[in-house]
């Protein structure tokens, strides 16, 4: 049969999505464990996720380093025997780290996983932060800072989260020479102690897992002794950037890159997926009303977006574009055009049906993988959201209307309440 490729394929509108529970232990210590077991290939990714970023330390690049520097050496390993060590198995392993949390995470073969649970048990247990390693990943900070300050981007966002929620503040802060420069080793030490080593943590391990695999995990970890210290340390609201507009000369760039947005709220707002929807329209996606304005009709950019940014605590809106610097201006009229649109003409019934069966399908097409599945789920595990929440998604995406877009608008996407951020020049 030959296809009529003059015709669309038929579609389906997603309405239901099932999304795999995980199955949760807790080790003979106390700690959680979530086990995402599905896959065809006898892979498995295992992560210790610690309560450890930005938010817990005392001393700014702390918590950054304290991560960062584990795989440098410990007591039996040096750094290249670690690295060959993990070679030896075919395993990957990461350090994370941002505002609210860091952590471990191994890729490996199903069959390698006790050799990995002995790596990853002694760089929790006995690293050294060796002072030769140390001034290495200082300098490599060091550099890899100075070349994102030559870029209006890195400077237009650093810009705008300090702006939003304060220079001191753990979400608005950002990486200084002088702090990386001046920040003591016992800092470091003293923040891994408390917060990694004797810190709360979480464990997921996802992939093709066996029971014996879970045994192995309680085996290495749930044998640990550890004190955790619940106390919250507590950060002061900022609300002084709204109707801000920061303007930061650069004038070797040829371009200025914008940053326009607002504090927002996380996902257990009950406006949340009404706001998913409205930004979705306004620019989260390649067919959005900025793209096709500012990129397609006014050709002022390559690209243009819409976020709705979630952190652990808080949570934010975010246009940002790069644009030559005659078309800054311009652009940034067009932008509250779109938004004023928004809050004065509804929606029309088939672009707001296109930009919903786009929501659902994108979701449905993100758990392709045991690893995109426990992402999904570690949502819901880190930031206590119900279990169900993500099999509401597509519910939730499908019943907002018209009216609900416009009142989102009118209410949240206010230029008056925003800030302004522009770097390079008007």
């Amino acid at each position: 049969m030959i296809l009529d490729r003059t015709e669309a394929p038929d579609f389906k509108i997603i309405k239901t999505i099932n999304l795999p529970e995980p199955q949760s232990h807790v080790l003979d210590n106390g700690i959680p464990l979530h086990v995402i077991n599905i896959g065809e290939q006898p892979v498995v990714r295992f992560e210790c996720i610690f309560e450890s970023g930005n938010w817990h330390e005392t001393s700014v690049g702390a918590s950054f380093f304290a991560i960062k520097m584990l795989p440098e050496g410990t007591k039996s390993y040096t750094s290249s025997a670690l690295s060959e060590a993990f070679d030896n198995i075919g395993a990957f392993i990461d350090m994370t780290h941002s505002s609210d949390r860091s952590g471990i995470v191994v890729y490996c073969l199903s069959r390698f996983l006790p050799e990995v649970l002995t790596l990853i048990r002694e760089l929790i247990e006995n690293p050294l932060f060796p002072e030769k390693e140390l001034d290495e990943m200082r300098n490599i900070t060091l550099q890899n800072l100075k070349i994102n300050k030559e870029k209006t981007a890195y400077l237009a966002t650093t810009e705008f989260r300090r702006q939003l929620f304060g220079g001191d503040h753990p979400y608005g802060q950002s990486q200084e020479e002088k702090n990386i420069q001046e920040l003591p080793l016992a800092q470091i030490q003293e923040h891994f102690e408390k917060h990694i080593k004797n810190g709360k943590r979480t464990l997921v391990l996802a992939g093709q897992v066996s029971d014996q695999d879970v045994k192995l995990v309680n085996d290495y970890f749930g044998q640990l002794e550890y004190q955790t210290d619940d106390s919250e340390i507590e950060h002061d609201s900022y609300t002084e950037y709204q109707g801000k507009e920061i303007l930061v000369e650069k004038s070797d760039s040829v371009q200025s890159t914008i940053r326009i947005g607002r504090k927002l709220f996380t996902r257990t707002h009950p406006d949340y997926f009404k706001m998913l929807v409205t930004n979705e329209i306004l620019g989260g996606y390649f067919g959005s009303r900025l793209m096709k304005n500012i990129r397609e009709e006014k050709g002022l950019t390559y690209g243009i977006s819409s976020h709705m940014i979630t952190l652990g605590r808080e949570g934010y809106f975010m246009i940002g574009t790069d644009v030559k610097k005659e078309f800054t201006q311009q652009t940034i009229d067009e932008i509250k055009k779109e938004i004023y649109r928004l809050q004065t003409e509804l929606v029309g019934e088939d672009e707001l049906q296109t930009v919903k069966n786009f929501m659902a399908g994108e979701f449905a097409g993100s758990l392709n993988t045991a690893f995109e599945v426990a992402d999904r789920q570690k949502i819901l595990l880190l930031d206590s959201l119900p279990a169900d929440y993500f099999s509401k998604y597509i519910d939730q995406i499908h019943a907002t209307t018209q009216e609900d877009i416009q009142l989102m608008a009118s209410t949240y996407l206010l230029p008056e309440e925003m800030i302004e951020v522009v770097v390079g020049g008007k």
